[in-house]
Formats: C-alpha cells, sequence, structure tokens
C-alpha cells in the first residue's frame, strides 16, 4: 500500500506541476475537421465509417484534440459512462466505436489485435484525423498498447485505464472476475463486482450512479455482444499473453506518453503487473486510484478526464 501511495502522489505531482515546453512537448494531435459539435454523450448519434468492406459503428463527441477510445470485454457504443464522456469531451473530440464483428459493426472479432489496430487506423483515416491520442479500458488498453506500438507517427498519446502490459502477469486475473463476467447479463451486484471495489461503500454508492447514468440513453441504442463472440475476446488476450510480437519490448523503447489508470483493487488487471515494470517503460506515468476497481473512470468520472486532460495537454516525457 505505501508503494501504492507514494507512486500515485509521485503521478500527481508531476502532472499538476510540470510545464509544457518546446523540449519535452511531443506534437499534438490535430483534428482536421471543424464540423464536429460539442453534444451530451447519452444524445449523441450512432454513425458508420464506410472503408472498403469494413463498416464501423462510431460516435463523435465534443470537439478539439482527437481521442480514439477502446472499450472492454462484451462492451459496446452504450456502455461507457456518459459523464467520464462528457468530461473528456471539454478537452477532447472523442470518438468511441464497436469493434468489427461487436455491437453494431458486422463481422468477426478478430482475434489479432493488429488487425484491430489496422481497424482503429482506417477510422482515423476516415475521419481525417492526421495524428490522435488513443485510450483503451481493459482490453481495449491491450489492443491500444498494441496499437501505439505499430503506428508511432499516428499515435501522440496512450491513456490505459484498468489494463494489464502485454507478456504473462506477475498477477493474475482473479477466478471470481472470470465467473461473473461470464454472465448472460449484468446486475447491479455484477457490475459492482467487475468494475467497482464492493468493500467500499463509497465505490459501491458510485456503481448505482454510474449505471443509473449509462442507462439514460433512451434512443439509439447499441446491441448486446453475442455469446458466440466471447471466446474470441479470450483468444486474443492469450496471444497478447504470449507476445510472440515483442510488444512489450516495443513498448519499453516507445517514446510515446503513456499514462496508466488503475484501481487499488483490479480483478482483472492488477496494478500489480504495472509496478513490476516500474522504471522499464521510460515514457510510463502510473497513477493508482483508491477505493476503486476495475473501471476507476466511471467511479470518478470527472477526476479521471481531468488526469487525461492534464496529461496530454502537458505531457513530461518526449
Amino acid at each position: 500500500m505505501t508503494k501504492q501511495i507514494a507512486l500515485t502522489l509521485v503521478s500527481l505531482s508531476l502532472l499538476q506541476n510540470c510545464k509544457s515546453t518546446g523540449e519535452n512537448k511531443k506534437e499534438s494531435a490535430t483534428d482536421s475537421s471543424s464540423s464536429y459539435q460539442i453534444t451530451k454523450a447519452v444524445e449523441a448519434k450512432t454513425e458508420f465509417a464506410e472503408i472498403n468492406s469494413k463498416r464501423i459503428a462510431y460516435r463523435s463527441v465534443g470537439s478539439g484534440t482527437p481521442l480514439i477510445l477502446c472499450t472492454r470485454y462484451r462492451a459496446v457504443l452504450d456502455d461507457w459512462d456518459p459523464l467520464f464522456i462528457d468530461e473528456l469531451a471539454k478537452t477532447f473530440h472523442v470518438i468511441t466505436f464497436d469493434y468489427i464483428g461487436v455491437g453494431l459493426s458486422p463481422g468477426e472479432l478478430s482475434t489479432d489485435f493488429a488487425v484491430i489496430s489496422d481497424d482503429i487506423k482506417d477510422l482515423a483515416a476516415f475521419l481525417k484525423l492526421n495524428k490522435f491520442a488513443i485510450g483503451g479500458w481493459s482490453y481495449g488498453g491491450m489492443i491500444a498498447q498494441v496499437c501505439s506500438v505499430l503506428y508511432p507517427d499516428l499515435v501522440t498519446h496512450t491513456v490505459l485505464i484498468g489494463t494489464s502490459p502485454p507478456g504473462k502477469p506477475v498477477k493474475a486475473t482473479a477466478n471470481l472476475f472470470m465467473e461473473v463476467s461470464s454472465k448472460p447479463a449484468y446486475e447491479l451486484k455484477d457490475e459492482t463486482i467487475l468494475f467497482f471495489e464492493p468493500t467500499s461503500a463509497l465505490s459501491r454508492a458510485t456503481a448505482e450512479r454510474s449505471r443509473q447514468r449509462i442507462q439514460q440513453r433512451t434512443t439509439d441504442h447499441d446491441v448486446a455482444v453475442s455469446e458466440n463472440v466471447w471466446s474470441r475476446y479470450f483468444t486474443g488476450i492469450g496471444r497478447y499473453i504470449t507476445d510472440k510480437t515483442g510488444t512489450l519490448e516495443k513498448l519499453k523503447s516507445l517514446k510515446t506518453p503513456i499514462l496508466v489508470v488503475s484501481g487499488t483493487r483490479d480483478i482483472a488487471c492488477p496494478v500489480e503487473n504495472w509496478f513490476a515494470l516500474n522504471g522499464q517503460i521510460p515514457s510510463l506515468q502510473l497513477i493508482v486510484v483508491p477505493q476503486a476497481g476495475h473501471g476507476p473512470q466511471h467511479q470518478y468520472p470527472q477526476l479521471v478526464a481531468q488526469y487525461i486532460s492534464d496529461f496530454v495537454k502537458r505531457p513530461i516525457l518526449e
């Protein structure tokens, strides 16, 4: 716990007090289109990017620096907390999307994260984004890391929430997460176990509020991920853990600034896996959020959005 607090305080101090200079500021992402208007996440319309044979469902909120978000296992466009997206939209042009083969994007979910990364690159090109920041939650954070390594000239910043680095984990996913995440539909008590910290009264209360916010969308709903797709997520994760393409070693030499935001009790992607890499990834910053689980951005949407905004606006490392 002392180590967690120390890392958190150091990261916060650096984020809040560093000054942006010509020597240490990586080229910012730019939005080449001025047509995007700020709107509420629950009102954002689902649009489709037609790219050769691909049809990718996406939503766009806010204006400013482009930020493409990759979502978790079994999630679709509707599953982001709208308050988190709205807070990000104060600074960013936020783009959320369904992976091909998931939700409203037809096809088959690839088990190769490089293929999904290529879809992200194509989506960015469709939106006329020359550069962009990328973020990912859980499974989506794994994809964000692969995409960052494959396209360092496109990705300016990498934001990782409740996720794990490539390679064999130091601390594995808890059996409880695997058991609960396999339920056909999640009730509040399931979401509290999966994404929050059930032993904390504060976290339990925020779980209910987040669920209520997500349920505010009344039209233009996405569709749930079919059960026959679930195994493809785990095949992809298995390849990521095996890491035959050397993604972890490439991260260690990557100059792109990386921010990791993790809860103290993440039963899916334990933060201890990032502690093990302390000092090995020079561009990595780590924030540990207290009394939080696998989805700290849903528990503290304003706080985590502010972390991300400060990180992108005032990077520490080149």
